[in-house]
C-alpha cells in the first residue's frame, strides 16, 4: 500500500462537477493498492498517518499529529502510485489492484482510518474521474510505502 501525505490548507474532490468529498486544513491523503496489501497493511498505515506529527506546534516545530491538531482528512484512491517507468516512456500499472481486491481494501482502509482518528473521513468515489484540488501548506508532502517502511 503506498501513499501520499500532503499536509493542506483545504482539499476537495469533484466528480462530474459535482464537490464530492471536501474538508478545511487537514490531510489529503492519495492512496494506492497493490494485491499484496491485507489487514495488516492498513492497520500500520492508518495509525502512521492518523500519528504522524507534522503539524507545526506552538513554537512552529512539526510536532503535532493529524489527531491531536483534530484536523480534517481526505482519502482519495490513486492506483497510478503503483505506476512502474522501468522500461519505455508508457508506465505499467501492473502491480496496481483490480477493483474487485482494491474496492474492499480500500473501504476498509477508509473505515480503519476513521475509527483511528475517532471522526469522518472525506473520500471520492473509488474508479471514478476526480477533479483534486487543494492548497498544499507547507508545502508538506510525504511518501509511505508499507512494503518499505522507512
Amino acid at each position: 500500500m503506498r501513499a501520499v501525505i500532503q499536509r493542506v490548507k483545504y482539499a476537495s474532490v469533484t466528480i462530474s462537477g459535482k464537490i464530492e468529498g471536501e474538508i478545511s486544513a487537514g490531510l489529503l491523503v492519495l492512496l494506492g493498492i497493490e494485491d499484496s496489501d491485507d489487514t495488516d497493511d492498513i492497520n500500520w498505515l492508518s495509525k502512521k498517518i492518523a500519528n504522524l506529527r507534522i503539524f507545526n506546534d506552538s513554537e512552529g516545530v512539526m510536532n503535532v499529529s493529524l489527531l491531536d491538531a483534530g484536523g480534517e482528512a481526505l482519502v482519495i484512491s490513486q492506483f497510478t502510485l503503483h505506476a512502474s517507468t522501468r522500461k519505455g516512456n508508457r508506465p505499467s500499472y501492473i502491480r496496481a489492484a483490480k477493483p474487485e481486491v482494491a474496492i474492499p481494501l480500500y473501504e476498509e482502509f477508509v473505515a480503519r482510518f476513521e475509527i483511528d482518528l475517532g471522526r469522518p473521513v472525506a473520500t471520492g468515489i473509488f474508479g471514478a474521474d476526480m477533479k483534486v484540488e487543494l492548497l498544499n501548506d507547507g508545502p508538506v508532502t510525504i511518501m509511505i510505502d508499507t512494503k518499505n517502511k522507512e
